[in-house]
């Protein structure tokens, strides 16, 4: 049976959802867990600054007599280019800029990590993902019909950070990850885990043509357990402890760096542009503009009017998504008509292939109760 639409009395999230549940006013579960787990624990005034000041005492003290003292991701989007600046700027950190190349920079986010850099002072390491590998993987995940056509490129990213901070001792790696934009998370049906590399296999080993030698593998108990605490490398948070507007922080970027904008976040990279902004809404009927708006409403950053008169237009141009998909078919070696049978072809989930869901749930809720995690549901 269909469930009648509803959309949240506070935020914009709706039944697009299908596991989003209301109270008696209205207002959707992603709410009311932040009002309830993430506020109260989320502090950005004096505790956040000391508690921010006492950890970058301990990676400077870790870094003395290395060339860098941490690594910080960098995909030119503003997040990571806000954090990078606060963070040299204002800090006083000597990060190595670590930057992951999977073939899909668009030419803003080459530019803006070049002026950041340059302003900056700062080394750059680019890391380039294997095309052939990552191509045939990308390739794979659209046969398979799953709405997460991201994940190879997700994947590499983390995969490639933690292996080389392991290769070379260095035991902090920065992100631009927060809850000031990102208080409510994609729900599971629309964004699966990109660290699970069983169903990364799973679905490589059913639709691929290539072995992946080269691609980066990593898995979650990589991450949340064998990196922290049997290698000692941290992964840090640090615009969680300090006040974070993104509008005002990407006008700063602006004028210091000349900075240039994106119509909306993720967009530096020109796959995740289509992937967000059409390959979801378009195939499966999911917006993530509705969970980043919902995440600025809450963080008194946008009103709920703004986001849905900006929800009331396509999530893509229309008048650029036919050059996009033709770029994109292109690059991955196919048709517009084989891209476009993908697009036709019958929707699947992550239930329909192997996966670490348990572990997944487990670990959430382990973290949760021990505070370790704030948050809800993906």
């Amino acid at each position: 049976m269909k469930r009648e639409y509803q959309i949240c009395t506070n935020c914009v999230m709706d039944t697009t959802d299908s596991k989003i549940v209301f109270d008696e006013n209205g207002v959707c579960d992603h709410c009311n867990t932040y009002y309830k787990d993430i506020l109260p624990h989320w502090h950005t005034d004096e505790r956040g600054d000391i508690e921010l000041r006492n950890i970058i005492q301990k990676i400077k003290a870790e870094g003395k007599g290395k060339d860098f003292d941490c690594i910080m991701g960098m995909s030119g989007g503003i997040d990571s280019s806000y954090l990078l600046y606060i963070m040299k700027e204002q800090y006083g950190l000597r990060p190595l800029v670590f930057h992951v190349d999977a073939g899909w920079n668009s030419q803003i986010a080459v530019n803006n990590i070049e002026r950041l850099i340059d302003g900056l002072g700062l080394d750059l390491f680019t890391e380039v993902i294997n095309w052939e590998e990552i191509k045939d993987l990308q390739l794979a995940f659209f046969k398979s019909g799953v709405p997460h056509v991201d994940v190879p490129q997700d994947h590499a990213f983390f995969a490639t950070m933690y292996k080389f901070a392991a290769k070379n001792n260095i035991k902090y790696i920065l992100t631009g990850g927060n809850y000031s934009t990102e208080c409510i998370r994609n729900p599971l049906e629309w964004m699966y885990y990109q660290s699970d590399s069983i169903q990364l296999k799973d679905i490589h080993s059913k639709f691929g043509k290539m072995p992946l030698k080269t691609y980066p593998v990593s898995n979650i108990l990589n991450h949340k357990v064998y990196m922290p605490y049997i290698k000692g490398i941290k992964l840090i948070r640090p615009l969680d402890y300090i006040p974070y507007n993104k509008d005002e922080a990407m006008q700063l970027l602006c004028d210091k760096f000349g900075y240039q904008k994106y119509p909306q976040k993720h967009f530096e990279s020109r796959f995740t542009r289509f992937y967000e902004s059409y390959w979801l809404p378009t195939k499966f009927g999911y917006d993530t503009r509705k969970v980043q708006y919902s995440s600025l409403i809450l963080t008194g950053q946008m009103t709920r009017e703004e986001a849905l008169d900006k929800l009331s237009k396509p999530a893509y141009d229309p008048e650029t998504i036919a050059q996009d998909f033709e770029y994109i078919a292109t690059k991955l070696g196919i048709t517009v008509d084989e891209l476009q049978g993908y697009m036709d072809a019958p929707n699947k989930t992550y239930k329909d292939y192997k996966s670490q869901d348990s572990i997944y749930q487990i670990g959430a809720k382990v973290m949760r109760a021990l505070r370790l995690e704030k948050g809800g549901k993906r």
